[in-house]
């Protein structure tokens, strides 16, 4: 399992250090920028993922209080599984299908500070010492149910394993609309 876990904190120091090299010297206005009404801003897509990642917090700890309480569901590993596969693939990298995202992770504001990008740098660390200390879960195969819909049930690696892959997604989405 540490062998996993090295792996997502390289990838989310990647994906930190990407977000910096691309839209690290623009401006507030430029980061806010939207192309058009629908799409988010690149300061939004960041948002996103710092409100989307935050999300599953409250579960792990939960989790780690003893208090998380899962749907029956759950008990089924073949229903897990294909909730966690289903939802990686639908977070993969590929932007070939645009996809709604759940009301409760929208960004929270349409025009975010200029200091976004050193919010996130923090998030990101913060993200990355969640994942290290969560070796024990790991390692017991624990389940979390999605903070979306806790009528959805996957492995705890799994869930990281989309938030880096949602991550990288983002990271692609902020790019195609850079100025």
């Amino acid at each position: 399992m540490k062998t996993k876990i090295q792996e997502w904190l390289q990838r989310i120091d990647q994906i930190t250090a990407a977000f910096n090299s691309y839209f690290g010297q623009m401006t507030n206005e430029q980061l806010n920028r939207k192309p058009n009404a629908a799409t988010w801003s690149i300061a939004q897509n960041i948002d996103h993922l710092m409100v989307i990642n935050n999300s599953y917090l409250p579960a792990i700890e939960e989790i780690r209080a003893g208090k998380q309480k899962l749907v029956r569901l759950s008990k089924l590993d073949f229903m897990t599984r294909f909730f966690g596969n289903f939802i990686l693939k639908s977070v993969g990298s590929s932007r070939r299908r645009k996809m709604k995202t759940f009301p409760v992770w929208e960004p929270s504001k349409s025009d975010v500070e200029g200091d976004i990008l050193a919010k996130f740098a923090e998030h990101q660390e913060n993200l990355k010492k969640l994942i290290a200390s969560s070796e024990d879960l790991l390692t017991k195969g624990t389940l979390i149910a999605s903070p979306a819909n806790k009528n959805i049930v996957y492995k705890l690696e799994v869930a990281f394993e989309i938030i880096v892959m949602h991550e990288q997604r983002h990271l692609a989405q902020a790019k195609e609309i850079q100025i």
